[in-house]
């Protein structure tokens, strides 16, 4: 994406791997491995070999602007494309030029070499917001926040529990888009995936294409079963859900009236109207790129029905919808990487929030201390009239409590103290999973 909104939906290593440029680079590259691959198993000379992948490399030499301005002739830059290196190359070295394959060998290997880049930007924004999740979980492993659910008040958490879940969904974002990188297969078949140009030596054309670009070879084409693109597709949305559901946390707890978190970044957040506002616009912005996501999934998962050996338009549909699926879900992890980046959490409006929300279980338990002495009724009166005068005062109930004579203080103090459970025990395990992430990262 260019102009206006790039700086919020192109930002990012992501952006820039899937650029058009990015485009041309990752046909020129599976052209020449096609060349070295053909020669390899020797159906073409070494030397065509090397002129071809010489031409790759500088694209100068390439009459781009026509490759470009004819694309859309023939529905796809591929003929374009290799019509200029054979010119490039001249007449004799042209054999290597586009060895045995078809338009759709090249494209589909293309933007398998392009999700793989872009896949790895997306993996070191999503590294870097994971592992700012981590140093908060550690350092607020005990720090009390008000948990909520259905938008309400519900019982206390811990900011160490709700950053260990952040961190869990970062963590397992990564791992999932990693094994389908891992999985990413390289696409030869010829015409119609019977492989009839390549001289019989077709299966070992495309086991050396696949090592000469490190991707999977398959045992058949997979020009019109698409599961490498639809297992991208749900990788990819998935980690854009993650990066959402955090984003939003932030939004809430920024909420003037919660306030339990701010986002501070050098000149950003501010006003046309409002100078006073400080909006979390780093976590905003990762909310808006994540949103456009699930469209482009649903748009790549319709394209999977497609017939016979050559889709009639859903192919054709899957490139810009795979380009921008990166490049939307590569900016909104980059935004979140930076909107943790600078969190600020406020450890003391969440104790607050969750002192005055456990006033009522104190004067439950108070209550429930004087019953059998005063009568249930009698007891019920006396913990409103502690109530009010904690209110009144100006003091906090458990200070009131605290001056009574009548009761178990520390009883009562401690029946109404928030039961956390597990929560830093769950903190540890999910630091324990990331460090084991983190080691064995190559």
């Amino acid at each position: 994406m260019t102009g206006l909104f790039a700086g919020t939906f192109a930002r990012g290593g992501a952006a820039a791997a899937v650029s058009d440029d990015a485009w041309i680079r990752a046909l020129l590259e599976v052209e020449a491995a096609l060349a070295r691959a053909a020669a390899a198993v020797g159906l073409v000379p070494a030397t065509a070999a090397d002129a071809v992948t010489a031409a790759c490399a500088d694209p100068s030499r390439l009459d781009l602007a026509t490759v470009v301005a004819r694309a859309a002739d023939a529905g796809n830059p591929v003929p374009p494309l290799v019509r200029s290196l054979q010119d490039a190359v001249g007449e004799r070295d042209a054999v290597a030029v586009h060895v045995g394959a078809t338009s759709q060998d090249v494209v589909d290997t293309a933007l398998v070499l392009l999700a793989r880049r872009a896949v790895a930007e997306v993996d070191a924004d999503l590294a870097a917001a994971a592992g700012v999740c981590a140093a908060l979980a550690r350092t607020h492993r005990d720090d009390v926040v008000m948990g909520r659910t259905l938008m309400q008040q519900a019982l206390p958490t811990t900011f160490g529990l709700k950053a260990a879940g952040w961190l869990a969904g970062l963590d397992g974002a990564r791992l999932r888009l990693a094994e389908v990188v891992a999985t990413l297969p390289v696409q030869y078949g010829g015409a119609v995936g019977t492989l009839a140009a390549s001289s019989g030596a077709g299966t070992a054309v495309r086991a050396a294409l696949a090592a000469e670009l490190g991707l999977v070879a398959t045992a058949v084409p997979w020009s019109t079963v698409r599961l490498p693109v639809a297992d991208l597709a749900g990788a990819l949305g998935a980690a854009a859900g993650v990066v959402a559901t955090v984003a939003v946390d932030v939004v809430l707890l920024a909420q003037s009236e919660v306030a339990e978190v701010a986002e501070v970044g050098e000149g950003r957040g501010g006003s046309s109207a409002m100078p006073h506002k400080q909006n979390p616009v780093a976590a905003i912005s990762a909310r808006a790129c994540a949103r456009r996501a699930p469209g482009l999934v649903a748009t790549l998962l319709g394209a999977m029905e497609q017939e016979h050996e050559r889709a009639a338009g859903a192919w054709h549909s899957e490139w810009p919808t795979l380009t921008g699926l990166l490049s939307t879900v590569g900016s909104a992890c980059s935004w979140l990487a930076e909107s943790l980046r600078g969190l600020r959490p406020d450890v003391g409006r969440m104790a607050d929030t969750v002192a005055a929300a456990g006033e009522g279980a104190l004067a439950g338990a108070l209550a429930e201390a004087l019953t059998p002495s005063l009568g249930r009724g009698a007891a019920h009166d006396a913990a409103a009239e502690a109530t009010r005068r904690a209110r009144d005062t100006g003091r906090s109930l458990a200070e009131v409590v605290a001056t009574r004579t009548d009761v178990d203080v520390a009883a009562v103090l401690a029946a109404a103290t928030p039961d956390l459970g597990e929560a830093g025990a769950q903190v540890d395990a999910a630091l324990a999973e990331h460090e084991q992430l983190v080691e064995g990262a190559p």
